[in-house]
């Protein structure tokens, strides 16, 4: 048994294919999409979150949208970049949506990956300390963040206040109990997956990560996470953690799907470089008729070994069709790998 859900990057363009030409037809449909998700039995609604582009980029106004229309399904990110927040108003805000789902936020967040626009992040108003990198600003304001959603009193209260305080140093409201279990990491090297497991994050991995042996993208990625695994075990934590991990699954099941996705069929891991002195490696998409995509599915070592499969859809092609996507891989496909 596995929770599915799916991740959308929420673009949208000025585009005749499109059905998402303005980033109103993408909010709106996001939510309608996790509904409709709901309904049919999926787990989880993700979104992506990328700044300066026209995409998906401020969560918490759809994660409360979605909270509010639905009653079951997770919803969350995958992932937020902490080198953009602000951690304590991140926390307030994180807090607000999930007391809105009732406790159903899976907030996915990372230290950040190649943006649009040049250190986009001081646009926003912050800079690392001396000596440090981005990607350490980003790790240090994720700790602040862990820390503070703990619920525990930092603030010196005002002995002069506006409204009377409770005893003793103050804490960010409104604290959601529970919400710092459902925070996760999205780690692309083995070595990040190791310290959010120290860290006791919970753990997501994309459709890409840093090449570290030069095997294949499932065969990394499972490794990966038995790394995570082992590094919880020793790390002593009290509870257990989720896994995720996200790929492009298509199930050829009409002329249409094939128009779309039959090429994908085809196609293989990828290398290359996200970063100037980083090679990457790009796991492939599957796309194929539902049996033959079962057997390609079952050799998956990081899929069997994670908890949580994220389905990551093409939003451009609007809610029907993501739900007939969505619908035929929970009919034709999951039950036959023991997903449902």
């Amino acid at each position: 048994m596995k929770n599915i859900g799916f991740l959308s990057f929420g673009h949208w363009a000025n585009h005749p294919s499109y059905k998402t030409q303005t980033a109103a037809d993408t909010l709106l449909q996001s939510v309608d999409l996790a509904m409709a998700a709901e309904e049919m039995g999926l787990d989880g609604a993700y979104f992506r979150v990328h700044h300066f582009a026209k995409q998906l980029a401020s969560p918490f106004p759809l994660l409360a949208a979605v909270a509010a229309k639905t009653k079951r399904i997770e919803m969350g990110t995958g992932v937020i970049d902490m080198r953009y927040e602000n951690p304590l108003y991140m926390v307030e805000e994180a807090g607000a949506t999930d007391l809105i789902a009732g406790g159903r936020l899976q907030l996915g967040i990372s230290r950040g990956s190649p943006e649009q626009v040049i250190d986009g992040w001081r646009h926003f108003g912050y800079e690392p300390e001396e000596g440090d990198t981005d990607a350490d600003m980003g790790r240090k304001k994720a700790i602040e963040f862990l820390d503070k959603l703990k619920g525990v009193g930092f603030a010196q209260p005002n002995p002069y206040p506006m409204f009377p305080n409770p005893p003793g140093l103050l804490r960010l409201e409104p604290h959601a109990e529970g919400l710092r279990n459902r925070i996760w990491w999205g780690a692309a090297s083995n070595a990040t997956a190791i310290w959010a497991a120290e860290m006791g994050m919970n753990l997501q991995s994309s459709t890409l990560k840093y090449d570290e042996n030069g095997q294949p993208f499932h065969i990394q990625q499972a490794e990966q996470i038995r790394l995570y695994k082992e590094a919880w075990k020793k790390a002593g934590h009290k509870w257990e953690p989720r896994v995720s991990v996200s790929r492009s699954i298509f199930a050829l099941v009409n002329d249409q799907d094939r128009y779309y996705f039959g090429q994908e069929a085809k196609g293989s891991d990828s290398f290359g470089y996200i970063e100037q002195d980083k090679r990457a490696v790009f796991g492939k998409s599957y796309a194929a008729e539902p049996d033959k995509l079962i057997s390609q599915l079952v050799k998956d070592e990081a899929i069997r070994e994670a908890d949580t499969l994220l389905l990551t859809i093409p939003n451009t092609l609007g809610v029907e069709y993501n739900v007939h996507l969505l619908s035929a891989i929970i009919k034709f496909v999951a039950p036959d790998l023991g997903w449902r």
